[in-house]
């Protein structure tokens, strides 16, 4: 045996466990839901009956479907902005400014990030809640006891309630990572730019920025994802839905597991679109040739 086909064969042995789980637990099942999607089905083991793309016709002419797909696409473009925006800010404040207790705040950061969602959506009820909650008790001790709400329960501004609190848990893991590209700057390019007279505003412009781009592109393909998942089991553990908090995944998940399987996968399969779509939207957007140090 040569050398290369031993190097070979050694690979296909450390591949094969990881090809194997992959296949078995994402390639197939995903294969199952895209099947499944064209049958009229109640449960996993009924009988099925084929009926093409009707589950699909039937979908858009769905309105808590219809409603599913503008809340998801609002909290993941509102999210991506903010949670983008301020993990970046907070990364560049913790990399390149100096002040006590910056470690301390790295770790206050990244909190809410191992936190169980079922954990997150107990503390911003606390958080809302209408007579004693934590928000409505700041504004009425500080005289604005005019914006006090129904956080969770007014069908308005619900949306953004979970918007905030997603923003809130998603920051700390981001900015680990932006951090990470951060510290990877070479300083004399910091200092030769100070020397020509550039502040830190124009720094973080023209080298900062740049120079993490690729990181961030990267984090938006798993920001899109991860949003989907996340704002199904918020919605899923506070509001299942109510008070037009309905997402794709919760109404999935309520049609697929109520007698009405085929149409919970015809759903699946258009939040499988949609998020490789929106992905690839802004992968295609973001796109500009990469700089290097």
């Amino acid at each position: 045996m040569t050398k290369k086909k031993a190097q070979s064969r050694f690979v296909a042995a450390c591949l094969a466990p990881a090809l194997i789980l992959v296949t078995l637990f994402i390639v197939i099942p995903t294969i199952q839901v895209f099947r499944y999607s064209l049958y009229q089905k109640s449960s996993f083991v009924g009988d099925e009956t084929f009926i093409g793309l009707k589950n699909f016709k039937t979908l858009f002419n769905d309105s808590i479907f219809l409603e599913s797909i503008q809340n998801q696409i609002l909290i993941i473009v509102v999210i991506t902005m903010f949670t983008i925006v301020l993990a970046i800010f907070f990364a560049t404040l913790l990399t390149r400014e100096e002040f006590k207790g910056k470690n301390l705040f790295r770790i206050i950061f990244y909190i809410p990030n191992i936190l169980n969602i079922v954990i997150i959506a107990g503390i911003f009820s606390a958080i809302y809640a209408p007579s004693n909650g934590l928000l409505n008790t700041l504004l009425s001790s500080i005289g604005l006891d005019a914006l006090t709400r129904q956080w969770m329960g007014d069908p308005k501004i619900i949306i953004f309630s979970i918007i905030g609190a997603l923003v809130w848990q998603a920051i700390g893991y981001y900015m680990v990572m932006y951090m990470a590209s951060m510290t990877s700057i070479p300083e004399n390019l910091y200092e030769a730019a100070a020397l020509e007279g550039a502040g830190k505003f124009k720094q973080f412009f023209m080298i900062t920025l740049p120079l993490i781009w690729d990181n961030i592109r990267q984090t938006l393909t798993f920001f899109v994802i991860s949003t989907i998942n996340l704002s199904f089991l918020f919605v899923q553990v506070n509001t299942n839905g109510q008070f037009g908090t309905q997402v794709m995944l919760n109404y999935m998940y309520s049609k697929a597991f109520s007698g009405n399987l085929g149409y919970g996968m015809a759903i699946g399969v258009m939040t499988f679109i949609l998020a490789f779509s929106m992905a690839g939207a802004l992968n295609r957007v973001t796109k500009r040739d990469p700089m290097q140090f």
